[in-house]
């Protein structure tokens, strides 16, 4: 038996969008006052802002608000367990750094996720069955749920048609810490003579949407948290991608999360193994 009601998918999704818009137009309202720094996470470039901290407490505040039952998972610390089998994914600003320069792709991203091993469940043990990502500075709103499709204010997304790996535009991120990106440029340089041209724009759940807009036509990317994927995975698969790990046998997340129309995705992916293959050991 399923840990929510099939029914309650589109009520879910609807709550996220709500929550994610209200606390994404706060947070483009701080921007506009100005950034503080408040601390820094894995190394000196990975920054937290005072607006993460807000922006996380008022998701939270909201959605216990709304269903006190359900657990809360967030990037900057926010833990409840869950009573109802429900756990909102939160990530109160995806793509920090693009807030603290004010460029716009940067998101409030919130998912509602069970742990049933159902598939669709991600290498955290997690599978996001609804949610929404909010782009503040251009007011997108995407929202989805498990067999209900994505959608961008509304409107139904579908991947890209693309097939041929040479044609495609393909997004990826890279880690904070000087050796996994110097792992990840390495891969990029042996990659990109294999495609159309790499973006790089710094937010994965806008990544994900993107792809599910048809905007880019397959992305990757190591050492993502499971905040920075669960519901831009889940509105990428609805909108007809399929989300692959490094091999058949791991589930996508971490180390590796590919994403993209079926033959599009294994074809990348066989690419990006066999570069990661060429890397040093240890």
């Amino acid at each position: 038996m399923p840990l929510y009601d099939p029914a309650d998918l589109a009520s879910l999704a609807t709550l996220a969008g709500s929550v994610a818009k209200d606390v994404g137009t706060r947070i483009r309202a701080m921007r506009a006052e100005g950034v503080e720094v408040a601390n820094t996470k894995s190394s000196l470039v990975d920054v937290v802002t005072a607006a993460d901290r807000e922006a996380e407490r008022l998701v939270a505040e909201a959605l216990r608000a709304a269903r006190p039952q359900d657990g809360l998972l967030g990037e900057e610390g926010l833990s409840a367990p869950s009573e109802s089998g429900i756990t909102w994914v939160v990530d109160p600003i995806d793509g920090t750094v693009n807030y603290l320069y004010d460029l716009p792709a940067y998101a409030v991203s919130i998912a509602a996720t069970v742990e049933d091993g159902q598939p669709g469940t991600m290498a955290d043990g997690r599978r996001a069955i609804a949610g929404a990502v909010y782009v503040p500075a251009v007011d997108e709103l995407f929202t989805g749920f498990k067999g209900g499709g994505s959608r961008l204010n509304g409107l139904d997304l579908r991947v890209s048609e693309a097939r041929d790996l040479a044609l495609a535009l393909v997004a990826t991120g890279f880690g904070y810490t000087s050796k996994r990106r110097t792992e990840q440029a390495e891969v990029v340089r042996q990659l990109i003579p294999r495609v159309r041209d790499i973006r790089r724009m710094g937010a994965a759940a806008v990544d994900l949407c993107n792809l599910a807009a048809g905007r880019l036509d397959a992305y990757y990317e190591r050492g993502l948290a499971p905040w920075d994927y669960a519901v831009g995975a889940l509105i990428a698969r609805e909108a007809g991608a399929v989300t692959l790990g490094l091999a058949d046998d791991t589930l996508p997340g971490e180390p590796m999360l590919v994403a993209g129309p079926p033959a599009l995705a294994h074809d990348l992916r066989a690419e990006i193994q066999r570069a990661y293959a060429t890397l040093p050991r240890g």
